[in-house]
This record gives structure tokens, sequence and C-alpha cells, in this order.
């Protein structure tokens, strides 16, 4: 229980101001997070490859007109609770793992217990994002490593 305390105290979240609160997510999904988050977020993970390619799947659109999505005031609802949702798990990740470069290292690296897979690889759906929490959540407890 004392990591947990630490660990949402002392880590700063990856993406300030993406709540993982559910009354304000389903706010924000409402109102659509504006293209620009996106662009911030490819920037802030320091526009690797597995997530750039993770955003075009998610938004449905290619790599050469993902700049159009940057432009938008407002993506639509599903594509906002994507992104939204999608966000929330790199940042869990990142408190998770109390470092940034440990968490990115770990999201790009096959998991045995995601049977072979890197967590990034299934991030692109809901059920996969789950799978990626459950991994955390028992990093977290100290299931395994």
């Amino acid at each position: 229980m004392e990591r947990q305390e630490r660990s949402s105290a002392a880590i700063r979240p990856l993406f300030e101001g993406i709540s993982e609160e559910p009354a304000v997510v389903i706010r924000t999904v409402r109102q659509g997070v504006p293209g620009s988050l996106v662009r911030q977020a490819i920037a802030d993970l320091g526009d690797h490859p597995e997530f750039r390619e993770l955003f075009i799947t998610i938004l449905e659109t290619t790599s050469g007109n993902l700049h159009r999505t940057y432009q938008r005031t407002a993506l639509t609802r599903t594509k906002s609770e994507e992104v939204l949702d999608l966000l929330g798990l790199l940042n869990y990740a990142h408190r998770v793992f109390e470092d940034r470069a440990m968490a990115l290292e770990w999201l790009r690296t096959p998991i045995t217990a995601l049977a072979g897979d890197a967590p990034i690889a299934l991030c692109d759906t809901f059920h996969g994002r789950k799978m990626v929490r459950g991994a955390l959540r028992a990093i977290e407890f100290g299931e395994f490593s």
C-alpha cells in the first residue's frame, strides 16, 4: 500500500490533465478531444514509430493524413474515447514503473503474460488495453515482472 501512495503522489502523469475519473472522461468524450492533444501525445512519447502507428490505427487514418487530425477542433466521440482510454493506460504504466523510460520500454517489449505480444501491439482495441491493464496491475501488486 505504501508504494501506491508514494507513486500517486510523487509521479507526475505522463500526460498532464488527462483524468481517469469516469465523470470527467464522459464529459470530455462528449465535448470531443482536440486533435492538438494527439499531436502533443505523439510528441511527448518521443515520436516512437510504434506509438505513432498506434494513434494512426485508433484514429483510422493514414500517416499522410495524421496532420489533418491535429487540426481538428474536436474528434468524434468514439475517437475521443479511444484516445483518452489509451492516454489513461499510458499514464497508468508510468505510475506503475515510476519512470517514463521504463514504462515506454515495457510497452514495446514482448511479454510472456500477453502471449508474447508487446503491450503496445494490443492497445489498438478496448479488450487489448484491458489485458495490458491487467498485466500492469499484476506488476503493481508484485504478481510478476
